[in-house]
């Protein structure tokens, strides 16, 4: 039997996509463990577990023995244990266990009309940046290893769900009156077209947003991974994969993120 970190790995070399096995996907977890254990550690979890093919994906919140209970990740062992089980996505909430009602990252997820090219979605990037530079507010940009971006950000345990999830909302109201030809808050895909949909939604409580660092449950395992501003123009939302990340792994753009003490006051 294989074991990772103490944790016995089942049907180790079963392929997940493309060639990718089970314990390439454990062991870039447990590579990145550091990395990403941050935007996981004391926070309740959600996860995209898979049986097979994609097409046989789940979304729990719960640990199997306890549906009263939510999931954590508070170490490496833990991180290796939900990989084995078959969670390939990990989605932490918004705030931490230990103070629920208080939020305390922010995240807008720019999710673009499938034939929208790419340097209009960068631009929309930039539009929604220069709002929140506008309001002296610190934000980091995150590949979202799907068709768009995630922009996120940390905020002191200072606000209420319903003043964070209003926030937010007039953020994407906003980006809509002042440019109706390129945002929604229309959630249907029907109203898209052409246009990014502005996801503020994540803004409540029990929601949640891919990890940074997390791998996503498509073809090729492509992974969510931070980004320097800078970088926008240089790394599309889902070029990053398990094969390559190797490649992008070397700097932590967002390490500051969890030492800005911003507010919405």
């Amino acid at each position: 039997m294989t074991k990772v970190c103490g944790v016995e790995i089942s049907n180790p070399d079963k392929i997940i996509s493309d060639n990718i096995k089970k314990i390439d996907m454990i062991n870039y977890y447990k590579k990145i463990s550091q990395k990403i254990l941050p935007y996981l550690e004391n926070r309740f979890i959600s996860e995209v577990r898979c049986h097979g093919n994609f097409e046989n994906c789940f979304f729990r919140k719960h640990p199997a023995d306890n549906e009263k209970k939510f999931i954590t990740i508070n170490s490496k062992e833990d991180l290796i244990l939900e990989a084995q089980l078959g969670s390939i996505e990990l989605h932490p909430w918004g705030c931490k266990k230990q103070n629920p009602n208080k939020p305390d990252i922010m995240i807008f997820d720019l999710d673009p009309d499938e034939n929208m090219n790419l340097k209009t979605l960068r631009k929309c990037v930039l539009l929604l940046k220069q709002v929140l530079d506008d309001l002296n507010l610190t934000s980091f940009l995150k590949a979202s290893g799907g068709k768009g971006y995630h922009v996120l950000l940390p905020f002191k345990e200072s606000h209420s769900w319903q003043k964070f999830s209003k926030f937010s909302k007039n953020i994407a109201l906003l980006l809509e009156s002042s440019y109706p030809n390129l945002f929604t808050t229309n959630i249907r895909k029907s109203e898209r077209k052409g246009k990014i949909f502005v996801d503020y939604l994540r803004n409540k409580k029990g929601a949640t947003c891919v990890a940074p660092y997390s791998l996503r449950a498509r073809e090729n395992l492509p992974v969510s991974l931070p980004l320097d501003w800078k970088d926008l123009n240089r790394i599309s939302p889902n070029q990053v994969k398990i094969k390559n990340v190797e490649n992008f792994l070397s700097k932590n753009p967002w390490k500051d993120f969890f030492l800005i003490e911003q507010s919405l006051n």
